[in-house]
């Protein structure tokens, strides 16, 4: 299994980020892709979550409203779309893969693949 993480980068506030994950070595469908995003010093934390065939979605409060998640299994992508960024987001972005229980799809525990982090820095 390898998922990567990519389309971080250097934006000013109110700017928007695409974040894309590929993923392969599972079936997709199965699968949680789950965004998550640990800043200096800050525990790892969700973001947003869909599910196998993309027909939910899961975005923690901070998010709610700005981001927006989706995928496409037949090219083994999910992203990440971030709107109106604020100076908060800035953290390095990973996504995993998992079978998470709903109540717990904000929590890394839930997911037992990880690609490398991706970083976004948003100025103020």
């Amino acid at each position: 299994v390898q998922l990567q993480a990519s389309g971080g980068g250097f934006v000013q506030a109110g700017e928007s980020l695409r974040l894309s994950c590929e993923y392969s070595g599972f079936a997709p469908d199965n699968y949680y892709i789950g965004w998550f995003r640990q800043a200096p010093g800050k525990v790892r934390e969700g973001v947003s979550g869909i599910s196998g065939v993309g027909d939910g979605t899961y975005y923690s409060d901070a998010v709610k409203g700005r981001f927006t998640i989706s995928r496409d299994n037949a090219k083994d992508t999910v992203y990440l779309q971030m709107n109106s960024l604020k100076p908060e987001d800035t953290a390095v972005y990973y996504c995993a893969a998992g079978t998470p229980i709903i109540s717990e799809i904000m929590k890394p525990s839930g997911f037992g693949y990880w690609g490398q982090g991706t970083q976004v820095t948003v100025s103020s």
